[in-house]
């Protein structure tokens, strides 16, 4: 138990007249009603309350607040240049989509440009390659016609010779005796034309 020296020395005399007390308890009549509840002491409750509000009033306003103001400052300040700095980003960000976009636009347009243009070369060199191929089969065809025609006049030639060979043969057969070459050949004509 925790007592005080000046509770011991008030309470020493009591028990030296051979009373003994059995405990910390201080009887009322001593001392009265719990002090923040005595009338008596109410003014000057009112009175250290007053001054202890104040002070701490003035705590509040010289001390504490001017520092949360500073904080509140210096946040509001970051947020605001975050905020600068997001929108100068995305603002970066948009131009470097719409140069993107762009760039993704010209080579869309300069792909189908070349697509275009090799088509329109192949096309050309294949149109060339036809030409030449057409000049060539005609040169091959014209010469295949000469030969043709040059075989058939020969072949036509010999025809009659062959003809009058073959007549003379059969007259020859048939009559027994050579046939003259004049007749045969003057027969000949006249049944080719």
């Amino acid at each position: 138990m925790f007592v005080t020296s000046a509770y011991a020395e008030d309470t020493a005399p009591a028990a030296a007249e051979g009373e003994t007390h059995a405990g910390t308890a201080v009887p009322a009549e001593e001392h009265g009603t719990f002090p923040p509840f005595n009338p008596a002491t109410f003014p000057s409750q009112i009175l250290w309350l007053v001054i202890t509000f104040g002070l701490f009033y003035l705590f509040l306003k010289r001390v504490v607040m001017p520092r949360l103001g500073a904080i509140i400052d210096v946040r509001n300040d970051r947020i605001t240049q975050d905020l600068d700095q997001a929108a100068r980003l995305k603002g970066e960000a948009d131009a470097a989509v719409a140069a993107y976009e762009q760039e993704l636009a010209e080579a869309k347009a300069n792909a189908n440009k070349i697509g275009q243009q090799a088509s329109d070369a192949a096309k050309a060199d294949a149109e060339g390659t036809r030409k030449k191929l057409e000049a060539e089969l005609e040169k091959k065809l014209g010469e295949a016609e000469a030969s043709i025609a040059s075989i058939k006049a020969k072949a036509m030639k010999e025809v009659g010779t062959i003809a009058e060979d073959t007549t003379s043969a059969i007259v020859e057969a048939l009559v027994g005796g050579k046939a003259d070459k004049s007749e045969v050949a003057a027969a000949v004509k006249s049944a080719s034309r």
